[in-house]
């Protein structure tokens, strides 16, 4: 058996069994099928690549093609227990609203993301002056994906005007274990190559009841209804 990357082994840590989890852009299904075997989660994916689509479906998972800037909208509020983005908020064109919505259709978000604030990527453009290309950052930057890129500051601060709680962190580097962190602390801000978040909402989100049932991309319909009775429940299918 292949060795669990060291971020799928510290969100198979986070995540409870028989979750309801939602994977956006969970390319291959590696952490999907991980979840599934691990701890036995309802998992679905949302994967913008039809060669990921294919692979999801060559395991066995439940994914369709979409893209996490956009269609993030159509999945109804509190459908599943944990929403989780592994190194791709920065390649999102509009970071904030997808973070807002994972805190919406999910109870807990488990998002992360590289720090620019690293002292590798300091010194870089310190000594050179050029983009830096660490292990976190491994492509140049004529080619890589990443067009929103931050510093931990940056992300605790963003989390603060939306409202989120930081319910757990941990810093990653390639090759070493997991360090749990506060990602508040100045020294945090050089020490961390990657920060993993377990995310929620301070306070609950004032979401007014649709008038009509609403279908999210899996063709799950959610019924209109102003009683709380049935928080967590899943949607019926279409």
């Amino acid at each position: 058996m292949s060795a669990i990357r060291e971020d799928f082994a510290e969100i198979l840590k986070l995540v409870r069994p028989n979750a309801r989890v939602l994977d956006i852009g969970c390319e291959d299904g590696e952490l999907l099928e991980l979840l599934t075997r691990e701890k036995g989660v309802d998992g679905q994916g949302l994967e913008i690549s039809p060669q990921g689509v294919a692979a999801c479906l060559a395991r066995g998972l439940a994914v369709v093609q979409g893209d996490g800037d956009r269609d993030l909208d159509h999945f109804p509020t509190r459908a599943f227990d944990y929403a989780i983005l592994s190194k791709t908020l920065q390649q999102m064109r509009e970071p904030r609203h997808v973070l807002s919505e994972l805190l919406r259709i999910a109870d807990q978000a488990v998002v992360s993301v590289p720090n620019f604030g690293h002292w590798k990527v300091r010194w870089a453009l310190l000594s050179r002056g050029r983009m830096p290309e660490t292990g976190a950052l491994p492509e140049p930057w004529w080619s890589t994906p990443n067009i929103h890129l931050c510093t931990l500051r940056d992300f605790t601060a963003l989390c603060d005007d939306l409202d989120l709680r930081i319910d757990a962190c941990a810093s990653l580097a390639e090759g070493r274990p997991a360090r749990p962190i506060d990602p508040r602390q100045p020294i945090e801000n050089w020490r961390a190559e990657t920060a993993l978040f377990l995310l929620s909402r301070r306070a609950e989100p004032q979401v007014a009841a649709p008038s009509l049932p609403q279908q999210n991309l899996f063709g799950e319909v959610e019924l209109a209804t102003t009683e709380t009775s049935g928080k967590g429940k899943r949607a019926r299918r279409a």
